[in-house]
């Protein structure tokens, strides 16, 4: 589990058979000095396993289901910045969202402009991920912890406004125009769906009415 907090940015590229190599920059070695074997990384929102440390990073197997759910399965990926965060621990802060490294699918960026406070970027989002944006609500975008300031339902698209230190700190600012994100929604609204699903309650709902309320102790 992830929060959402990118920590800083690497590169990826193929090392051998479904191995990635994963290298970070010079000012993530102090956040993941005690990396160890077994460990979980946010790659761009997608959860990896650590299987090797390196000296300037770590290698990691992305299987053939996350190459072709994710952007890291994408030729255009190889190679460039890569977002990067490590699992959440025992007491860590969230100061983002509960981010649980599945990617739902792909999304991509419509438009990127620059306002007087932030970035306002507007992404495009598959039916299977639109289903759970809300306005105000939570959703990553590359594993990055962002909040929804518009959705536009019919067009399937949705606005995140960036402040310039995300922007800045993760490979946001390497997007153009029709470039790939890993998106996942908010794991609140899947389990908020999954209830409200007729057929898949395994106990029948009792009906809510006054004298159940104040039963309960709600009246």
């Amino acid at each position: 589990m992830f929060t959402g907090l990118i920590q800083g940015l690497g590169t990826i590229k193929p090392h051998s058979g479904n191995l990635w190599q994963i290298s970070y920059l010079s000012r993530l070695q102090t956040i993941v000095q005690d990396l160890a074997y077994g460990d979980s990384v946010a790659v761009d929102g997608v959860c990896l396993t650590v299987e090797e440390i390196l000296k300037d990073g770590f290698i990691a197997t992305a299987s053939p289901e996350t190459l072709g759910r994710t952007t890291l399965g994408k030729e255009e990926t190889q190679q460039r910045y890569v977002n990067l965060e490590t699992s959440l621990r025992v007491g860590g802060k969230v100061g983002g969202h509960f981010v649980m490294g599945h990617v739902d699918g792909i999304g991509q960026l419509i438009t990127s402009k620059q306002t007087a406070s932030s970035w306002e970027m507007t992404f495009v989002a598959p039916d299977a991920i639109a289903r759970y944006i809300v306005p105000k609500g939570s959703i990553a975008v590359n594993g990055i912890s962002l909040t929804v300031a518009e959705y536009k339902s019919e067009l399937s698209q949705f606005t995140v406004a960036v402040i310039p230190l995300t922007y800045a700190e993760t490979n946001l600012s390497h997007l153009l125009p029709g470039s790939w994100v890993n998106l996942e929604g908010d794991i609140l609204g899947k389990y908020v769906e999954k209830f409200l699903t007729p057929g898949n309650n395994h106990h029948q709902q009792e009906e809510i009415t006054t004298a159940f309320l104040a039963e309960n102790g709600y009246l």
